[in-house]
């Protein structure tokens, strides 16, 4: 294996200037995205664990960037990508942004107070929306966070620029989480939103169409809507009080043929399964959250990511194999990224935020950790803010094989093109190998914090260096498991 940089040039900074918004290439949405909110009570944590699969057709690339905290100027407007403007607020927050250049709806954040989102795209059955100024989209997201404090701010702002400017595309579900709690914002193409938080003690799973059901308007702890939910259903005639019984959102508001598919449906089930006490039906009635039999860590809920077509079948005579195989698998060949978001509060945030990222789908990838403190990226995590020809991405995955640091999706990317198809037996070793070094990431992950925190106070920058180097040997470790790997393929 070639390694060209010590750690200090891997670590090296990368300028960055990130416009207020970005012109972007619209894209068929994503239909294999899957998401995980654990609550507090149901994380071995103590605090909330936010995780995701975003699944996207290539050619794409995945950069990540550490913005800082900015000043704005009194008058300073936002531009939102169709036109609409809003006036900017005096500071906006630090965050970690995890990009795909030329998508609209794939990019995650998490900001300096733990309030991190992630989306699902969910189809809705809206045919007329209300759209003002050119709606809002992409810049929905970046807004959260770069101004909420807390997922329940993140919640009502996200809602009051729904309201205000409509949202542009059919459907989705937003993951907006900190630390206390984590919500799920469903949002209908126009100007109607839902959200529903997660209870404490349960955790909650998604693929690609509406899960939340019997909602109380009147429960603002738990949920929050735009005033005319129920009404403006009424008024379409998607529900009839009088015969329907209690308003269900998902069954109201889904696309049926999303919210019948037997990927949504497989997907979250087998996902599910992981963690649920006793088995639980297959079908199209799943639960929106459900109370684990074990509280559920970092390590598991990276099991359930990795979760692919040979993992589980689904339990229905009325399946074939193969049917069972694509329903059931949660990452599949178009998994650009996966991360595991830890949220917790018992070390200052710049320790206690930890955000586990991998490139390529996890079953043949590994996950790397970087602390929110972090000043950067390494600089193979960061490319140009451009998607990809074809030919590009093509002449990158499928040249020879060079574990490269300086460009981590390139190397992770032609790693997977390597051994999608490779033998169970190569598969297993794949696994194995990155649980070993995540394993051996998660043992060590203590005495290192813990050591970080001692200088935290008194020396800021030498604390973060120490996570810093906890980070590139875990990613140098991957790159070198790589190589073996090739190398007795």
């Amino acid at each position: 294996m070639v390694v060209k940089k010590s750690f200090v040039g891997i670590l090296s900074v990368v300028a960055l200037s990130v416009l207020s918004y970005i012109f972007l290439i619209p894209t068929a949405p994503c239909e294999g995205c899957f998401s995980i909110v654990a609550g507090k009570d149901a994380s071995v944590d103590g605090y909330v664990i936010m995780a995701h699969n975003e699944d996207d057709t290539g050619p794409q690339i995945v950069n990540h960037h550490k913005i800082p905290r900015r000043k704005h100027s009194p008058g300073e407007k936002v531009r939102l990508r169709n036109g609409g403007q809003l006036n900017q607020v005096e500071q906006t927050w630090a965050y970690m942004w995890s990009e795909m250049p030329g998508m609209l709806f794939s990019d995650s954040y998490i900001n300096e107070w733990g309030v991190s989102i992630t989306s699902d795209n969910c189809p809705s059955r809206e045919d007329k929306p209300q759209i003002t100024d050119g709606g809002i989209g992409y810049m929905l997201r970046r807004l959260v966070a770069e101004r909420a404090r807390t997922a329940r701010e993140g919640v009502l702002l996200a809602g009051r620029l729904v309201e205000r400017f409509g949202y542009i595309d059919s459907g989705r579900t937003y993951f907006i989480c900190d630390g206390d709690e984590g919500w799920l914002f469903c949002v209908v193409n126009g100007k109607h939103w839902l959200a529903k938080r997660v209870p404490d003690n349960q955790v909650a799973m998604i693929a690609n169409t509406f899960t939340v059901h019997q909602v109380d308007l009147s429960d603002r702890d738990n949920f929050l809507a735009s005033k005319d939910i129920v009404k403006y259903a009424v008024s379409r005639d998607w529900y009839k009080p009088e015969e329907d019984g209690p308003f269900d959102f998902a069954r109201v508001y889904a696309n049926p043929e999303s919210a019948s598919s037997l990927s949504n449906i497989g997907r979250q089930w087998s996902g599910l399964s992981y963690v649920l006490a006793k088995p639980i039906a297959f079908g199209p009635n799943l639960p929106f959250s459900i109370v684990p039999r074990r509280k559920v860590g970092v390590a598991r809920i990276m099991q359930i990511l990795r979760h692919d077509y040979e993992a589980q079948k689904l339990p229905s005579a009325l399946l074939t194999e193969n049917m069972a195989k694509t329903a059931c698998a949660i990452c599949r060949g178009s998994t650009q990224t996966s991360f595991v978001v830890q949220l917790r509060r018992n070390f200052p945030l710049d320790i206690g935020i930890v955000y586990w990222v991998c490139l390529a789908p996890p079953r043949t990838s590994f996950y790397i950790p970087f602390h929110f403190g972090i000043s950067e990226f390494g600089a193979g995590f960061c490319s140009k803010s451009e998607r990809p020809s074809a030919v590009f991405y093509n002449e990158k995955v499928d040249g020879t094989f060079r574990a490269e640091p300086l460009q981590a999706f390139w190397t992770f990317s032609n790693f997977y093109n390597k051994v999608q198809d490779a033998s169970a037996k190569t598969i297993t070793r794949i696994k194995a190998q990155a649980e070993q070094i995540e394993k051996n990431a998660l043992s060590l992950q203590k005495p290192v914090e813990e050591a970080a925190y001692r200088l935290y106070a008194k020396d800021k920058t030498t604390a973060m260096q120490i996570l810093a180097n906890y980070s590139n040997w875990l990613y140098l470790s991957s790159m070198e498991a790589m190589d073996r790997v090739l190398s007795k393929k």
